[in-house]
């Protein structure tokens, strides 16, 4: 009942104008120096605070950590040259109640999406962390994951072990389904990503998981109905104590040795989402092949278990500003599916595949260590245990793959802005909701 309560108020304020008097009713978090003592099941500081009281209650009746987003309204004044004209702040919040129900941490989201137009964004972005018996945990918000700050700061400088990611995740084949990304983002940065993705299939949101630097341990991706799931996983408290951590890797390693063969010219030009890449067909069974864009070289050694007349697949390469209103430069390397034997259809989404592949190794002259290794499968699969990357940067098939293959990318956001950010993807999550084809290497 407190997930739908709390899922309720997100629909509420979503809904309304900034400027409405009604949005006033939206939860008020008071700034309060010891957040520890600011709010507990029987110790409302402040007046009436239903849902942080049930929050709080929820965490210490059972003994249990309890993470949600909510909305959070500062009042403001003259004084403060920034305050909006109704003399009010107001923040994506994300809060977190600990085992004896008080609030640990806090966190207003940065990076808002461009939809978020009813919220606020702090003036200097939040590197939130708390401690608990099982780890150091940081936390941000959806599109923040995209971002150095808060996303990248929280791992690098903060050394956090796992990151509480609440989010409202619109699905994007072929490189952004929530369950892709979100896992390869784990991986990529070496730490546990606890991702609560919004349930709501008319908004393509849908996909959670609990994410390792291994890969995921428990991960539900269903687009076809409204019904939520429980995802329950044992994973390492401190990731990178473990005997199983991977290794450090040089991503641009391998690709660089790699000179480039004659006759690799043979390439074309497709869309994906208003981003121009340089493909490559995949016209035989096996091979080797390269494709290039500015200075981002992809290198591909495959072998398909059949080789289908009526699927086609390409090697990509995009070296770019990627976005419309928000610019940032990307790259990314990527084995993809067409959706028809029509090469002007390359890049355009595609769910299912009927091709299987005995082998594949990907690597790319990436400009980053940030890269985030995925594979997909038809359906929106992750591929768990079925692929590894190579300290020289290879990400590589361990025994060939166990269903069709949709797409293998490597991509990075580079994360540095070229306009001013405007807004993130949305606000409250649950844990719940699992299925496209794609294998994806993102480095940031």
């Amino acid at each position: 009942m407190g997930i739908c309560q709390v899922k309720a108020l997100r629909q509420f304020y979503l809904q309304k104008d900034k400027n409405e008097d009604v949005l006033g009713k939206i939860i008020i978090l008071k700034t309060c120096t010891n957040l520890s003592i600011q709010i507990t099941c029987e110790n409302l500081l402040f007046g009436p605070a239903p849902v942080q009281e049930r929050l709080s209650c929820m965490a210490r009746n059972n003994s249990i950590y309890v993470v949600a987003n909510i909305g959070d309204k500062k009042l403001c004044d003259s004084s403060d040259p920034s305050c909006p004209k109704d003399g009010r702040y107001q923040y994506n919040t994300d809060v977190v109640f600990d085992a004896q129900g008080k609030l640990v941490a806090r966190y207003h989201k940065y990076n808002l999406f461009r939809s978020e137009t009813q919220f606020d964004y702090p003036k200097e972005p939040e590197a939130v962390t708390f401690e608990t018996p099982f780890g150091k945990f940081g936390i941000f918000t959806c599109f923040d994951i995209l971002f150095y700050e808060p996303a990248v700061v929280l791992v690098n400088k903060m050394q956090v072990d796992t990151v509480l990611f609440p989010t409202a995740w619109m699905n994007v084949l072929p490189f952004l389904t929530a369950i892709e990304f979100h896992s390869a983002w784990a991986m990529g940065m070496g730490v546990n990503l606890l991702s609560a993705n919004t349930h709501n299939t008319t908004s393509a949101m849908t996909g959670s998981g609990l994410f390792t630097p291994e890969g995921p341990a428990a991960y539900h991706y269903d687009s076809a109905t409204e019904e939520g799931c429980l995802l329950l996983a044992e994973l390492s408290a401190h990731p990178r104590l473990s005997p199983t951590y991977p290794p450090a890797v040089n991503w641009s390693l391998h690709a660089t040795s790699i000179e480039k063969l004659p006759g690799e010219n043979n390439t074309f030009s497709g869309t994906v989402r208003k981003d121009i890449f340089t493909f490559r067909e995949l016209r035989h069974k096996d091979g080797n092949c390269t494709v290039c864009q500015g200075d981002l070289c992809c290198h591909l050694v495959y072998q398909m278990s059949n080789k289908r007349r009526d699927e086609v697949y390409v090697l990509g390469a995009f070296d770019g500003l990627h976005g419309s209103l928000i610019k940032y430069h990307w790259q990314i390397c990527t084995l993809l599916k067409c959706p028809s034997t029509n090469l002007s259809t390359c890049g355009q989404p595609v769910e299912t595949a009927q091709t299987k592949f005995d082998m594949f190794s990907l690597s790319g002259t990436f400009g980053t260590s940030y890269v985030f290794p995925e594979v997909l499968y038809s359906g929106v699969q992750l591929a768990p245990g079925e692929f590894e990357v190579l300290r020289n940067g290879r990400l590589k098939s361990k025994h060939g793959t166990s269903k069709p293959l949709i797409t293998l990318p490597c991509m990075i956001p580079v994360l540095q802005y070229i306009a001013l950010l405007l807004g993130t993807c949305g606000n409250l999550a649950y844990l719940g909701e699992s299925d496209v084809v794609t294998l994806l290497c993102v480095p940031f």
